[in-house]
């Protein structure tokens, strides 16, 4: 007869699945979002209420038409006191970015992580056929990494292919 283990079973090691976490899952999509015709003035004034640095810009079909941020509207007020111009005159479509970084939600969070190390942007925005429907943020993917406690960022979290 056999010696016995009376360890019970064993769970199975390696057998887990691993979870993708994709843009869509930590994007925010509660937007503060300005228009081209709203002034600068208005833009700092929300800025300030809601202490955010910066925001997209959309038309009124919700098209991602710019970006807005803390630093356009810190060379619009030093342009006004240098050239003696009120605040007011100046609009967003005249300031904002127009050539807008976008990602894909469906995107990896770590691969979206990488991307805010290779550029110095703050956010991006997340376009789906045409419409603005959120932003991730690097405090967004911070978010992300908070959840993921007990599990690598290497590769092995992601899908194999």
């Amino acid at each position: 007869m056999g010696i016995k283990s009376f360890q019970g079973a064993r769970k199975q090691q390696g057998t887990s699945v691993p979870v993708a976490l994709k843009v869509r899952d930590y994007m925010t999509t509660s937007l503060i979002t300005f228009r081209p015709e709203q002034s600068v003035q208005e833009v700092v004034e929300s800025l300030i209420k809601y202490k955010i640095s910066g925001g997209p810009v959309v038309n009124d079909r919700n098209e991602l038409v710019g970006i807005i941020s803390e630093g356009d509207c810190l060379k619009q007020l030093s342009e006004s006191r240098y050239y003696n111009m009120p605040l007011e005159h100046d609009n967003v479509e005249k300031r904002m970015a127009k050539e807008v970084e976008t990602i894909d939600g469906n995107m990896d969070v770590f691969d979206a992580a990488n991307k805010f190390l290779n550029s110095k942007l703050r956010r991006f925005p997340i376009v789906e056929n045409g419409k603005l429907v959120g932003q991730i943020s690097q405090k967004d993917i911070l978010k992300a990494a908070l959840q993921l406690k007990g599990v690598n960022w290497n590769s092995s979290t992601k899908k194999s292919s």
